[in-house]
């Protein structure tokens, strides 16, 4: 039952947030407003940005980051998983029932 952490530009994240729940890969994605520094191709780059938490299945996991690499305008997006040790029991249930196929 991971949440996983994607980062997007702010323009494309509704889109890739939409996505992920119409296609019932992430039962719920909160998005929140970034500035982003990194690193690309040897220089610094500061963007403003958006962190979407993606709430999904353990079985739909890798669809998820099938489907986010697919829509994503980067060439390599942000995608980490969260290790979940506890989560509430009611929200897993929720969470599970959403994403099921």
């Amino acid at each position: 039952m991971p949440t996983v952490y994607i980062t997007a530009p702010r323009d494309d994240a509704a889109e890739i947030a939409t996505t992920l729940v119409e296609d019932r890969l992430a039962a719920c994605v909160n998005r929140v407003d970034c500035a982003s520094t990194y690193r690309w191709e040897e220089e610094t780059h500061e963007d403003a940005e958006a962190i979407l938490l993606a709430k999904t299945s353990a079985d739909r996991y890798d669809d998820l980051v099938d489907r986010v690499e697919a829509i994503h305008p980067h060439d390599v997006p942000c995608i980490e998983r969260f290790s979940e040790e506890d989560v509430l029991s009611t929200f897993a249930e929720w969470r599970n029932d959403a994403v099921s196929e």
